[in-house]
């Protein structure tokens, strides 16, 4: 019994354009290409993996040869278009790009297409990871692209665009092929889990649509496999059993020590996680962030939370599953460009509180009289807070030391809080604490 049965990704595979998910722009455009007869000769897919990019290769496949013309809605069940779904049609070859890449493989395929088809309207090539194909593989296809027999069609998917030369994709139509939205994924999971009798929760769709990482085909796999672990029932706890990730209520718990700066706290989260996937702890801790940016207003708000994304993004490709340390080092390193950006703000306010103060000494400090600083200026002391000379030493001391004196006075009240000194209440609290009692701000 066990070697018939097939994968929920395979049984699940689109029968028809209305069933691709995710991808409304490209069955739109496709659509009113073949209702316009406006069908190129060669089309180029691009996009991640498990997008649905050979599943509308073949969906295109079956349109083009429907029985009686070319139609957007082909029945899967006549012929030809059920031996296309199943890749058993002589007209319509998919070829691995990864183990066939050869120029000879390449010239043989060129020979082949200047013959009819047999069955169909048209002769189909689909080569899949087109990237693979070698240089000369690629320039012993160049003519056979740009000017095919009317009865070929040639179709490419690739998930590394930048690696075909673009002499092959100005010779195609370019269709991207974008990630699937974690809304659409769990919708369509919970439609699978509904009519394979398996008992699902949202947490647990929700986890699994985070795994997947914008594949369909990644999550209906992972479905696949949770329903043999949890026995036709499948909670959030088994996906992180399973996978070796955190919860929701985890990942909150993280960035919450991240923005108290508790290295002690991460260090033990770190421990406890041990035996976890660190690196999809950091893709779950990206996406929590991005969703974070969308209803963010703040712009110093918005400044940190692009930089938590960059540290991540930048660490996450150079950790591995169980490396604990590389895990702390990167939240140590957000926890530093906040320090980092505290200062800044100190910094900023410092000059506040300055420009601040000296604004204030203008306003009541006299002005000097020129007369008299030119008269004495060569015999005696000039008193700054009197605005004249001094008689004596023993007078301009006394000045400055005097307690009445109006300039001490002043700087020794207290500053009120001004929009133009700042908002200290964007500073830690121990922040705030120490500058409101170095400058006697008042609380």
């Amino acid at each position: 019994m066990g070697e018939n049965y097939q994968v929920i990704a395979r049984r699940w595979r689109p029968k028809r354009f209305s069933e691709l998910a995710g991808q409304e722009s490209i069955v739109q455009t496709l659509e009113n290409a073949i209702r316009l007869n406006r069908i190129a000769h060669a089309f180029l897919f691009i996009g991640p993996r498990g997008t649905g990019k050979t599943s509308t290769a073949r969906l295109l496949a079956m349109a083009l040869n429907a029985p009686e013309q070319p139609t957007i809605d082909a029945n899967p069940n006549t012929e030809p278009c059920q031996s296309i779904f199943e890749g058993h049609c002589m007209d319509v070859i998919e070829i691995d790009g990864a183990s066939n890449n050869s120029v000879e493989q390449v010239r043989n395929l060129r020979e082949e297409c200047q013959y009819v088809p047999t069955d169909c309207r048209f002769k189909i090539y689909i080569i899949d990871e087109v990237h693979m194909l070698s240089q000369a593989a690629f320039n012993a296809l160049l003519k056979t692209l740009e000017e095919p027999p009317k009865h070929v069609k040639f179709i490419f998917a690739t998930t590394e665009a930048y690696k075909v030369p673009q002499t092959i994709i100005s010779r195609c139509q370019r269709f991207e092929f974008k990630p699937i939205s974690e809304e659409i994924i769990i919708q369509k999971i919970q439609q699978i889990s509904q009519a394979e009798n398996i008992q699902t929760d949202l947490p647990a769709l929700q986890a699994i649509a985070r795994i997947a990482d914008g594949g369909m085909r990644d999550a209906q796999s992972i479905l696949d496999q949770l329903t043999s672990f949890g026995n036709n029932c499948i909670t959030e706890a088994d996906v992180v059993k399973a996978y070796g990730l955190v919860s929701a209520e985890e990942i909150e718990e993280i960035l919450a020590c991240i923005e108290c700066m508790d290295y002690r706290k991460i260090t033990e989260l770190a421990e406890r996680f041990k035996y976890r996937n660190f690196s999809g702890i950091l893709s779950s801790m990206i996406k929590v962030l991005q969703k974070k940016l969308t209803y963010l207003e703040n712009p110093i708000e918005i400044a940190k939370t692009l930089k938590f994304l960059d540290i991540i993004i930048s660490g996450k490709d150079s950790i591995q599953e169980n490396d604990s340390i590389m895990f702390q080092l990167i939240l140590f390193r957000i926890i530093e460009a906040l320090e980092q950006r505290a200062i800044d703000r100190i910094i900023e306010l410092l000059k506040n509180l300055q420009a601040h103060s000296v604004q204030n000494d203008n306003e009541t400090l006299p002005a000097p009289q020129e007369d008299t600083v030119t008269r004495k200026k060569d015999t005696k002391e000039y008193d700054f807070v009197r605005g004249e000379f001094a008689e004596s030493k023993e007078e301009f001391t006394h000045h400055l030391s005097d307690s009445t004196n109006p300039r001490i006075q002043m700087s020794s009240k207290k500053i009120p809080p001004s929009k133009e000194i700042g908002d200290l209440s964007q500073l830690p609290k121990d922040t705030q604490e120490k500058l409101k009692n170095l400058f006697n701000i008042e609380k």
